[in-house]
């Protein structure tokens, strides 16, 4: 199964404009810890998280369809989207950067042998990943800043339909934003092409991470006619790319987007973590081992009842050969008596 949510951001919010019946989101202004989003791509999807998500905001839904694909947005530079109020919208707690490589390693592990597409793309860093069978679906995709411009300078780019307004072909910024929406386009319009990839039964993954809208308030001003011009066209780019996926994906589709002002700087909270694990060694002077990990109970499940299988099997085994008659339940014994007999 396949499905796509469309998360945008309100302020640092997470919302939900597009996603399958199955896929279960509640009503409520609950915060998500910016570093849980992952985990709520992979839940949704039906992968296992090594730590549990105690967020109210998504609920179990159908355990036996799931997602065939799930598209992320990240929107950095912009503290809301005016973005349709279809969905859910829920607060982002401590806007820190991630990334969703547990979700691409969990889709390399359960499905390798069927190559999933996965996606992972940050234009204006030119910073691309692509496993699968995205080498071939995406090959002609535009990656690096040269290719980007010239892109856009091409008869069928979106430069020729979108109204630009206040925004300008000769300014290296605009011209940034206006690559990575043609990056949107060019997703949807190359995955067209190969529809039966959006049909298999191995989930598809898609990352993006958007950088232009940041750029124009920084060049202009976030109070300048540019900036709001831009954030307008980003957001008819973004349902519109948000509709095309849902499409493709048979409406079995999360596409998520995240928009934030500015990301925490990590670096704080890993000194932090690092001088509390050293702290805890100096408290624990009988060097008690690490808590468990969820594989736990399942590998000691295992292990104990094959104990007790064999346990049992043993006892069986020993009981009958205790209590047998040689002369009657043994066939050594048989063909022996009858050996005698017959001298």
């Amino acid at each position: 199964t396949s499905y796509f949510c469309f998360l945008g951001v309100c302020g640092d919010e997470f919302s939900i404009l597009r996603s399958p019946q199955w896929v279960v989101f509640r009503d409520g202004s609950w915060p998500i810890p910016g570093e849980r989003i992952p985990d709520v791509a992979a839940l949704t999807m039906g992968f296992s998280v090594e730590e549990d998500l105690p967020w109210p905001g998504l609920g179990v839904g159908d355990l036996f369809h799931r997602p065939r694909a799930t598209v992320l947005v990240t929107v950095k530079g912009v503290d809301k989207l005016a973005l349709p109020v279809k969905g859910f919208s829920y607060p982002i707690e401590n806007a820190v950067p991630f990334s969703l490589d547990s979700v691409a390693n969990a889709i390399h592990t359960l499905f390798s042998e069927e190559t999933p597409v996965v996606l992972q793309l940050a234009p204006s860093e030119e910073r691309v990943y692509m496993v699968g069978k995205a080498n071939s679906v995406f090959e002609d995709l535009s990656v690096t800043l040269r290719q980007l411009r010239n892109r856009l300078f091409q008869d069928n780019s979106i430069l020729s339909s979108l109204p630009l307004n206040s925004l300008s072909r000769n300014n290296e910024v605009d011209l940034l934003f206006l690559s990575e929406l043609q990056v949107l386009h060019d997703i949807a319009s190359l995955l067209s092409r190969h529809k039966h990839l959006a049909k298999d039964h191995s989930p598809d993954l898609y990352s993006l991470e958007l950088s232009g809208l940041e750029e124009v308030g920084k060049r202009y001003g976030e109070d300048s006619q540019q900036f709001k011009d831009a954030s307008q066209i980003l957001v008819d780019a973004l349902q519109k790319f948000a509709d095309e996926m849902f499409n493709l994906y048979g409406g079995n589709a999360v596409v998520e987007v995240v928009a934030v002002k500015e990301f925490n700087s990590p670096l704080t909270r890993k000194t932090r973590s690092i001088l509390q694990s050293s702290q805890s060694e100096k408290e624990n002077p009988y060097n008690l081992a690490y808590p468990y990990n969820y594989n736990y109970s399942v590998i000691f499940n295992i292990i104990l009842w094959m104990m007790i299988g064999l346990a049992l099997a043993v006892i069986v085994i020993s009981y009958n050969l205790w209590n047998m008659d040689p002369g009657y339940d043994s066939i050594i014994y048989r063909m022996t008596n009858q050996k005698i007999r017959m001298d």
